[in-house]
């Protein structure tokens, strides 16, 4: 599985990004930089997790760090998927 890819493809369905996450690299700003990255963007995302990627984000597990940038992100996602 290309983990980066199917992040992008999650951040678009998620929060409608209309094919802009295919940009993202490592060092793109999410929070704070994405108006669709809101708390509700978040909770969004992290159902988003249970149901696509088959994993549960503990609420002790999360904080602002995790969602700073899109290489953050993606590895608390490859944390959780074992990679």
């Amino acid at each position: 599985m290309d983990t980066k890819q199917v992040l992008r493809s999650l951040l678009d369905e998620t929060l409608n990004l209309e094919g802009r996450a295919q940009a993202f690299n490592e060092a793109t700003p999410l929070l704070g930089a994405l108006p669709e990255m809101d708390s509700m963007g978040v909770v969004s995302l992290l159902t988003a997790f249970e149901d696509k990627l088959g994993f549960s984000v503990d609420d002790d597990e999360i904080d602002g760090s995790v969602f700073q940038t899109f290489g953050t992100l993606l590895s608390f996602v490859q944390g959780k998927l074992g990679q």
